[in-house]
């Protein structure tokens, strides 16, 4: 079927054109000079993409904007002017202008931007990564992710989380540590406690020590009261040290004696406070290498390493990404209150196939700045970092464009399995009928990839 173009603007000779251009797409031209009787064609009949002048004498094109979104928010619209301001554009755009165009234009740019346009009306009534009707997004401290490797972290915060054992949390910049250690702090008896955060590379020797563990009136200049520690802020709940591995030796022997003792001294004060607190610290750091540089107290390390977690990096966990991605998808859109129904198969490739130096902090900072920059309801590779392509690690340089290919498309499609397997709660024959391929042909795949599913025998739906 072909699409249907609706044509506002007032100067015959431009609608004339536009119109032959419309036709050299492809598509059908439907041309109105009336910007009012074209709002009420739009009423009756179905149209796929608009175009309207900015100038005219009845409406201005805002108008037409706006009352076009109002009734049909899911029509995209071009709006074409020879007055290009930057007010008008950036309205143009907040209003949900698809694209904003200065005469005189190229004419394969115009091609370009209407094709896009269309394209994205595809997309949006697609059958594809859709984000579930859910309401508000998980708690803020809910971990996501049903991959082996972080089924392992829930199980030691599972064991460990009842406990007042202090913990370790080991892993790169931006894989989650924080979110672990909430966790960790709302599945123990603790939770309905204080949980403090302290950024320990975020601050001097005398600032950390100061606000670790307090300070008395006159015990420095400018100390006019006295002022509780945030280890006492935490009292009966949960402290998390963030980058520990930056703190200095000074700082490192009064958390030891915390920890053997229990006690706090605040500075310039005598007396020693009981506080029970537990401590949760985390690094990203090589901590046995900075212990054998002699920059890490060893004891210190014992004492904190109690428990290890290691959270891994999203490069080991792709499979998490498009359930990650749907979390962020239904974050941003309440935050911002934004309506994106999910993202383009070609997009989630790239996602799939990126390495993520960045991990799941980068993640979620690309899938808001995609949104932010979505012009339609779906986000699409056009919305994605330019620099986001396949970048080979060092050991797969040697290996030639179709072997690379094809290993990023089997992780791709491995991880797709996995995705509709878990929507499905392991019902093969229900994840099929999501993937919209047989289910013989899904076996095959799970077989394919060694992908077992805890219901791999069905029972009947």
């Amino acid at each position: 079927m072909v699409e249907r173009v609706l044509i506002i603007e007032d100067e015959k000779r431009w609608c004339d054109f536009l119109s032959m251009l419309v036709r050299q797409g492809g598509w059908e031209p439907v041309p109105m000079t009336d910007p009012e009787e074209a709002l009420g064609l739009l009423s009756e009949q179905k149209f796929d993409l608009a175009l309207t002048d900015l100038r005219m004498p009845k409406l201005d094109g805002i108008q037409v904007l706006k009352a076009i979104k109002a009734s049909h928010p899911n029509l995209p619209v071009i709006v074409i002017t020879a007055y290009s301001t930057v007010q008008a554009a950036i309205e143009s755009m907040k209003l949900g202008a698809f694209d904003y165009i200065t005469k005189p234009f190229n004419n394969d740019q115009v091609l370009s931007v209407m094709r896009r346009a269309l394209k994205q009306v595809q997309l949006e009534s697609a059958e594809l990564y859709r984000v579930s009707a859910r309401g508000a997004p998980e708690s803020a401290v809910n971990l996501v992710g049903k991959s082996e490797k972080m089924q392992e972290v829930y199980k030691l915060i599972g064991k460990v989380s009842a406990t007042n054992a202090t913990v370790l949390i080991r892993g790169e910049s931006g894989t989650g540590k924080e979110m672990v250690a909430r966790t960790l702090h709302q599945s123990s008896p603790r939770s309905e406690k204080p949980f403090v955060v302290v950024d320990c590379s975020a601050l001097t020797e005398t600032l950390l020590t100061s606000e670790l563990f307090g300070y008395i009136k006159g015990a420095f200049t400018g100390a006019v009261s006295s002022k509780k520690g945030l280890i006492e802020e935490a009292e009966n709940g949960t402290i998390f040290l963030d980058e520990i591995g930056d703190i200095t030796p000074a700082v490192q022997m009064d958390l030891l004696r915390f920890l053997q003792s229990g006690e706090i001294k605040r500075v310039g004060d005598t007396r020693l406070k009981k506080v029970d607190v537990r401590m949760i610290a985390a690094t990203n750091r090589d901590l046995e290498k900075l212990i054998s540089e002699g920059k890490f107290r060893e004891d210190l390390y014992y004492r904190l390493n109690v428990v290890t977690i290691v959270v891994p990096p999203l490069r080991e966990r792709k499979e998490d990404i498009p359930e990650l991605t749907e979390h962020f998808i239904r974050k941003y859109n309440q935050i911002e209150g934004r309506e994106i129904q999910g993202i383009s198969s070609q997009a989630m490739e790239l996602l799939m196939s990126y390495n993520w130096p960045g991990n799941v902090r980068e993640l979620e900072n690309t899938i808001a700045r995609a949104m932010a920059l979505a012009r339609g309801r779906v986000i699409t590779s056009e919305d994605l970092p330019l620099g986001m392509m396949v970048k080979p690690e060092a050991k797969e340089q040697e290996l030639g464009f179709k072997e690379l290919r094809r290993k990023y498309l089997d992780n791709f499609e491995a991880g797709l399995l996995k995705h509709y397997l878990e929507r499905a709660n392991g019902n093969v024959s229900r994840a099929a009928s999501y993937a919209r391929i047989p289910r013989q042909t899904f076996h095959r795949l799970l077989k394919k990839y060694g992908i077992k599913s805890a219901r791999m025998t069905e029972k009947s739906e």
